[in-house]
């Protein structure tokens, strides 16, 4: 059975283009928050937070830091007997698990809509979450449940700008009004209505799991 978008006012979408963390990917900011200051870094919400990240955090998302510059940078923050490792581990452990019931009806939507992941990441986290994903449901990567998967730091663009969201609309040929973006942040939000595309703003309690429904 073919799902349906079953919000009122979203006929004709024939395009989906996902966000990850907080809509596929469970992930909690405090925990990474909590690590960092194990560690020794004095108030590391001031370094980073959701909405608005340090130049260096902005950097390492839109690749123009490595791992390596990031790990340099962040190692004058912490003690001399910190390794990379307790760095990487801190820096990670905001990602929490896949729920498996999401990756399913991921898979399902393939069958009825071209599906895309657009996601604010880092070469640091997309082989943490990869590996998860592997290790926990046997899937190699994220790749294999969408059309095509866009990373930040791999295309140089950061949601909420708007060559983030043009760079699949142009490569795919998208018609932006027959195009539904889901995140769970409302600059992402906005952004995405800025070029058009038509938007959900998902809030918790709500998962993707509220949003589609079996046709009857």
């Amino acid at each position: 059975m073919q799902p349906q978008i079953f919000l009122n006012g979203m006929q004709g979408i024939r395009h989906i283009i996902f966000d990850l963390g907080g809509v596929i990917l469970n992930i909690d900011y405090q925990r990474t928050y909590q690590a960092f200051e194990t560690l020794g870094v004095r108030d590391f919400t001031s370094l980073y937070n959701q909405f608005r990240g340090s130049r260096l955090f902005d950097d390492l998302e839109t690749g123009r830091v490595e791992p390596a510059g990031f790990l340099q940078a962040m190692r004058q923050h912490v003690g001399p007997a910190v390794t990379n490792e307790q760095i990487i581990d801190a820096w990670n452990a905001m990602l929490l698990d896949f729920p498996l019931q999401r990756l399913q009806l991921l898979q399902q939507l393939q069958q009825h809509y071209d599906t895309f992941l657009l996601s604010n990441t880092n070469a640091i986290h997309l082989e943490k979450f990869n590996r998860m994903l592997l290790e926990s449901r046997g899937l190699p990567s994220l790749d294999t449940l969408f059309n095509k998967a866009y990373y930040s730091h791999l295309i140089g663009y950061r949601k909420p700008e708007k060559e983030a969201y043009q760079v699949i609309l142009d490569e795919h040929r998208l018609n932006p009004a027959a195009t539904l973006f889901i995140d769970d942040t409302l600059p992402n939000i906005e952004g995405a209505q800025a070029v058009g595309l038509q938007t959900i703003h998902l809030q918790a309690p709500k998962t993707i799991m509220d949003i589609f429904k079996p046709a009857a």
